[in-house]
């Protein structure tokens, strides 16, 4: 597992998965399918709780992930209210600004855009993520290679949030180390990233 430095409180756990990681038990889920949904967890422990690529949680003893193969995993933590959040942001869930709707549903919550903690795990680097136009134009721009985890992070701020870690590491660099759907299309296994409001 792959932990955030700005994620280090006492009253949290998470991590970035990596291919040979163990999800943690009792893990609270969404059915993934490339949106900008962002779904509370509130009362709805260790299950899929319907569709969407973001969930957050205000409740201790909830863990809550999502899974990714390139994608960018998102975890969010406010220590002042201790709200959690997870997003998954693919192209399409970027374009939507999910990251936005995850900051938004947090301040649903009580929290402020500036208590909160943003940490970018480990995706498909713009080393590696060539896109034609027509992915390139919903971000306005040319075809070519593309920096989603950089993206996001401007959404981030954009929203509000000055306490972002984002990871170097590309996916599709590190077979031994990560999972990529672009390397190994259909065969790819999913990392899991997650995180959980202990107390």
């Amino acid at each position: 597992m792959i932990v955030a430095p700005n994620l280090d409180f006492p009253w949290l756990t998470h991590g970035f998965g990596l291919r040979d990681s163990e999800p943690p038990a009792g893990l609270t889920t969404v059915r993934q399918i490339h949106s900008a949904l962002v779904l509370d967890a509130c009362g709805r422990k260790g299950e899929q709780i319907g569709e969407g690529d973001a969930i957050v949680s205000a409740e201790a003893g909830v863990t809550i992930g999502i899974r990714t193969a390139d994608c960018v995993p998102i975890l969010l933590a406010d220590p002042v209210r201790r709200v959690v959040a997870c997003a998954h942001a693919g192209w399409r869930g970027t374009a939507a600004n999910i990251v936005g709707s995850t900051i938004q549903e947090m301040l649903q919550h009580g929290s402020l855009a500036a208590d909160l903690c943003v940490a970018i795990g480990p995706s498909i680097g713009s080393c590696c993520y060539e896109v034609g136009q027509e992915v390139a134009q919903q971000f306005g721009r040319e075809a070519g290679f593309l920096d989603l985890k950089a993206i996001n992070e401007i959404q981030a701020l954009e929203a509000g949030v000055r306490k972002i870690w984002k990871s170097e590491e590309c996916t599709f660099c590190r077979p031994k180390r990560f999972f990529s759907f672009r390397r190994e299309k259909e065969q790819a296994g999913r990392m899991l990233s997650f995180v959980s409001r202990v107390v």
